[in-house]
């Protein structure tokens, strides 16, 4: 189908208020698949295990898609789309997906639920606010770490001392320092052709027409097409897709489906999720998908509600139509702390045995640039590790639910840890009791059955 075909529908579909589409395309239907197809989370289950229901939720989604569309908040119009194309959009999602270039290029492929195959690990704190310097020193924390195969980075904010202001000259300048500095770094780690999930600091499409520029995105390198929360598209990011097309750079779609919002619980969220991946197939024209949920009081990624559901959401894809899932791990604890270490190892486990490839840590809840390459190491070190020895889901749930005895009191009393200065020292290298709660979050780990 031509985008532009999709796109004209932005324009001649019913027209629909915000406060109507929220109600009558997203709460009453998501409430009506979900009873329709009899879907319900087990219990406080942190994973789902059953690849019959993995269906159903896939299902679901589709005809929660059939039946809503996607509104373009730009226009005040529906998307529709017929149930063929939803389906033939699915089926025809990239099976490989390599970013980079040379010999720094790394190929994502679906991946199984239980599955031997290591997960793709994309590091970064993507959306987090930066300065200049923090940025530089952040992103080459994470760049220079073997385990990881993909990088992403935090957002600029000011610019020589001048806030960004969304859609503005400044806008322009902190998205070509941001590929300015992300070639330096990755050239200076020795990988100038590892892929970058870029134009973090683009706000609006402003900024990412600016990272076309010389200089800026190279081929293997990815941008985010973003749903907002619910189901819901602006001419913002079509645009993107449209800057997209005819190059080499890829598509991640992303949503950020909120777990207790519009959709619901749960197993609403998780339906609502997978509709969102499967309509940014079709007008987002996504490469691979970049799953995120946020719980709505809590916000981590790492909350077993949220855990759950990017665990769905990895099985219902892989039950029928797979296609390249990563999921974001965003926990609530900041650097420098122990409950940063076991919420980021039982996020990565629970996506890992679920057939998810791995990116993060937004540290902190992605608020705040609490943040370290240090975290990331042990998320690739633990998913690949479970991976490599053949970890089951059943194997991993009661290693999650230890750890997740051991920090859920931060969800209640919060954990910001600290800045990225306090827990790297002037030579680019964790300080001493950064490194000693890391090497004895391991050691809890490997007492847990997992082969660090």
């Amino acid at each position: 189908m031509h985008f532009l075909e999709l796109v004209s529908r932005s324009y001649t579909g019913e027209a629909v208020s915000k406060d109507d589409w929220d109600m009558d395309h997203v709460v009453v239907p998501v409430m009506e698949v979900v009873d329709e197809f009899e879907l319900e989370r087990d219990g406080d289950a942190p994973l789902l295990h059953d690849r019959e229901e993995a269906r159903a939720f896939f299902d679901a989604a589709v005809e929660l898609l059939l039946r809503s569309g996607v509104y373009n908040q730009s226009t005040g119009r529906v998307i529709r789309f017929t149930r063929e194309e939803i389906l033939e959009a699915a089926w025809n999602m990239p099976k490989a997906v390599t970013v980079g270039r040379g010999e720094d290029a790394y190929t994502f492929v679906p991946r199984k639920p239980d599955s031997d195959m290591l997960p793709g690990v994309v590091a970064g704190n993507p959306g987090c606010p930066m300065t200049e310097e923090l940025f530089r020193k952040t992103v080459t924390s994470w760049a220079k770490e073997p385990v990881v195969d993909m990088v992403t980075c935090g957002s600029i904010v000011e610019v020589d001392g001048f806030d960004v202001v969304r859609a503005s000259p400044s806008e322009v300048i902190a998205l070509r320092r941001e590929m300015k500095y992300l070639n330096e770094i990755c050239a200076k780690v020795g990988r100038p052709g590892i892929g970058r999930l870029a134009a973090e600091s683009s706000v609006s499409e402003i900024g990412d027409l600016a990272a076309m520029a010389p200089g800026g995105f190279q081929p293997g390198d990815a941008h985010l097409i973003a749903l907002n929360n619910e189901l819901i598209i602006t001419d913002d990011n079509l645009i993107r897709v449209a800057n997209a097309m005819d190059t080499p750079l890829l598509n991640a779609s992303l949503a950020c489906v909120m777990v207790g919002g519009l959709a619901g619980g749960p197993e609403g969220a998780a339906v609502c999720m997978i509709a969102s991946l499967l309509a940014d197939s079709l007008i987002g024209r996504a490469d691979y998908h970049l799953c995120h949920p946020i719980h709505i009081k809590h916000i981590a990624t790492s909350t077993p509600e949220c855990m759950w559901l990017s665990s769905t959401v990895c099985q219902a894809f892989d039950a029928a139509a797979p296609a390249v899932i990563v999921c974001d791990i965003y926990p609530k604890s900041g650097a420098g702390t122990k409950e940063l270490l076991r919420e980021v190892a039982a996020n990565a486990l629970a996506i890992t045995v679920s057939g998810g490839h791995l990116e993060g840590v937004g540290s902190c809840d992605g608020l705040k640039p609490n943040c370290s390459g240090l975290e990331a190491r042990l998320m690739g070190e633990v998913g690949k590790a479970a991976a490599a020895q053949g970890m089951t889901r059943t194997e991993a749930e009661p290693i999650i639910r230890h750890l997740l005895g051991e920090y859920e009191h931060v969800f209640a009393q919060g954990n910001e840890g600290l800045p990225f200065d306090a827990v790297y020292g002037e030579g680019g290298e964790p300080r001493d009791f950064w490194l000693a709660m890391y090497r004895e979050v391991k050691d809890e780990l490997i007492s847990l059955g997992l082969k660090l």
